[in-house]
């Protein structure tokens, strides 16, 4: 079967060597408005989205996410920009679900359109410390709204990861 959709989600890896400039306006958008329709628990559209392509920014908020990692590398692989993704943690009890279920529409999406992405963790360790919960209130975001993840976009330096294989055991049917 020869389908778009299911090949990007086939083909999409983690890229962890990105060139440094950014990513053009228009991709972001198209980036951000696949994000914008991932499903959420009871239609609550929880999710936040916040865009930082300023490298001052970018470089803080690399360095408190290494600090939390317990490195001096930087956990952003040089991606020029990122997404910081959150969820209201007062609007429904998936909203980790949620903000994980916008997490990979906009790394689907990214991949879709030849923008290389990774999925970075500690986005609520940051936004739980007090600098970085210091941040996120200066970008109005409510004390309610949990950080999910980052999402790091750029282009890819080098070609991207071949897949690894499968597990043999990783679906099991139930007649």
């Amino acid at each position: 079967m020869e389908n778009e959709s299911i090949k990007t989600l086939l083909t999409r890896r983690s890229v962890r060597k990105y060139k440094p400039e950014h990513i053009m306006e228009e991709e972001m958008e198209i980036i951000l408005e696949a994000g914008k329709y991932a499903p959420t628990g009871k239609g609550t559209q929880c999710t936040k989205f916040v865009v930082v392509r300023n490298k001052a920014v970018r470089d803080k908020l690399s360095e408190i996410n290494a600090e939390i990692l317990g490195t001096n590398s930087d956990p952003f692989y040089g991606a020029p920009d990122l997404i910081a993704v959150f969820a209201n943690s007062a609007a429904t009890g998936t909203w980790i679900e949620d903000g994980s279920l916008a997490m990979g529409n906009l790394m689907n999406a990214a991949h879709a359109i030849g923008v290389a992405s990774c999925w970075i963790n500690r986005a609520r360790q940051t936004f739980d410390s007090p600098e970085g919960r210091a941040m996120a209130t200066a970008w109005g975001i409510p004390e309610s709204y949990k950080g999910i993840g980052y999402c790091i976009l750029g282009y890819a330096d080098g070609d991207e990861p071949l897949p690894k294989p499968r597990k043999e055991d990783f679906v099991v049917y139930v007649d």
